[in-house]
């Protein structure tokens, strides 16, 4: 004769069968596989309520995670693309931020498209946790720190030849089209560069006047310093007008724009930038100034460029702004 027993109980209906036979307890609310119910029971003391709902969350979960859940913290924008693809679905997006710090964010388990849906029994079917999120910061590059952190400030002769030697890689001779100013046949940041020489009334320079001028300028005594600008070309012209004047006591002729091409962020294309040369006499001596030519707008567009390359490699939507939902 063939023995037939019951079906095995799970942890929870044991302890209820148990509870039962020894105090009598009420279920009120219990989790099934088609339902998350909360697990609530009435016990005799009372019949006060008691809400088991976490407890059994965490039995249930003790073998296997109910969802993926976290952040992924990743140091460069191909480990983001490539992370996103790995666990994307059609409900992934992608959220980038450009001010004040550029970062990309894709959030994998995001609220489905469509409008909502009020259910006060199954909830809507179209919501998600937003709880299983990658993250990249875009770090600026060491190239970007150097040059902003001398943007502007005044510095000794020394100082500024100091600079450019060292950082001799990242200048850019102007092209014939940058020296003569002519726009055709001009590539489109051949046009931009030049857009830039015509308002600010510059001119561009190579780097080795630019390196000429850190060694040989020199001031012998504090005298007056006459500085005019002809207007047509852009060219700088300074006089001292005392006994004491440069080593051949000549005019300068010197230009007041260089290039430079410089990755905005780590590991990134480089992006090349207008910086404008000025200098002006203070004492005895002459500082000499470097200035980016609006490097926001720079880091705005580099970061712009790489946003859309994750969303075309990734083909998930891509959102300028932050995630209502999830890691923030």
């Amino acid at each position: 004769m063939t023995t037939v027993y019951p079906p095995a109980k799970n942890i929870a209906e044991t302890i209820i069968d148990h509870m039962s036979s020894v105090g009598g307890i009420e279920v009120i609310s219990f989790p099934n596989a088609d339902t998350p119910n909360p697990f609530i029971i009435a016990a005799p003391d009372g019949m006060r309520l008691h809400d088991l709902t976490r407890q059994h969350r965490e039995v249930v979960e003790a073998l296997k995670p109910l969802q993926r859940t976290g952040q992924a913290v990743l140091e460069d924008l191909d480990s983001l693309i490539a992370w996103t693809n790995r666990f994307k679905s059609d409900d992934t997006v992608l959220f980038g931020q450009i001010h004040p710090t550029p970062k990309l964010t894709a959030v994998i388990d995001y609220h489905a498209e469509g409008p909502s849906k009020i259910d006060p029994v199954e909830g809507d079917p179209k919501a998600s946790y937003g709880r299983h999120t990658g993250l990249y910061t875009f770090p600026v590059s060491e190239e970007w720190k150097r040059w902003n952190a001398i943007s502007g400030q005044p510095l000794t002769k020394d100082q500024f030849g100091e600079f450019i030697e060292e950082n001799a890689k990242d200048f850019l001779d102007p092209t014939p089209a940058l020296l003569n100013g002519k726009t055709d046949g001009a590539e489109a940041w051949e046009l931009r560069m030049i857009e830039i020489g015509a308002k600010v009334q510059g001119r561009f320079g190579q780097y080795a006047a630019l390196a000429q001028l850190s060694r040989n300028f020199q001031v012998y005594d504090a005298g007056h310093l006459q500085v005019s600008t002809n207007r047509d070309t852009g060219e700088t012209h300074v006089q001292f007008l005392d006994e004491h004047r440069g080593p051949d006591g000549a005019p300068l002729r010197l230009p007041n724009l260089f290039m430079i091409a410089i990755p905005v962020f780590e590991e990134g294309a480089l992006y090349r930038l207008a910086v404008r040369f000025r200098y002006r006499k203070a004492g005895s001596e002459v500082k000499f100034f470097a200035t980016l030519y609006n490097p926001d707008v720079a880091q705005r567009d580099a970061a712009r460029e790489a946003l859309n390359m994750a969303q075309e490699q990734t083909a998930v939507p891509l959102m300028i702004g932050k995630p209502e939902i999830g890691a923030r």
